[in-house]
């Protein structure tokens, strides 16, 4: 009872402040209200920062708390993801965000089979990585080459 009171006392004053006191109350700070370090990790985000949902700004704010402690090949592949993230679509990012939500939900099995076959396909050669790419559908996902059952026999 007290804490769902405290809640919306909370929410109420939110309400009722600024939209910047707001941001930062509800854990959803403009671009500007983030410290400068936080401004210098971030930097790949920048143009998409005050559209990003209080979450997911919340999770990339953690990401620059940390940053200081992290290895710097962490750093470098952080700082690529967020690149890569800025450059998708809106649509090629939500297809991204469903196909992570699928990956989860894969049985311990089936996903150690996607780390096998995802680093089978870092491994290639550049030009090969790029073929399979252009022949991959609008929707940004590679078609899985086929599977070969344990036995050697091919499925019909």
């Amino acid at each position: 009872m007290i804490a769902a009171a405290l809640g919306t006392f909370a929410v109420t004053l939110a309400l009722a402040l600024s939209p910047a006191a707001q941001a930062q109350i509800l854990g959803s700070p403009s671009w500007n209200q983030l410290t400068p370090h936080e401004r210098d990790v971030l930097a790949p985000l920048a143009p998409d920062w005050n559209n990003l949902e209080p979450q997911r700004k919340q999770k990339w704010r953690g990401i620059a708390q940390r940053w200081q402690s992290m290895p710097p090949q962490d750093q470098q592949r952080i700082q690529q993801q967020m690149r890569t993230w800025a450059e998708l679509t809106p649509q090629q990012r939500q297809a991204a965000r469903e196909q992570y939500k699928n990956l989860r939900q894969l049985p311990p099995d089936k996903k150690d089979e996607v780390r096998q076959r995802w680093q089978e396909y870092q491994n290639l050669p550049p030009d090969q990585r790029r073929e399979l790419q252009s022949k991959a559908p609008p929707g940004g996902r590679i078609p899985a080459p086929a599977m070969t059952p344990p036995d050697g026999q091919r499925q019909r």
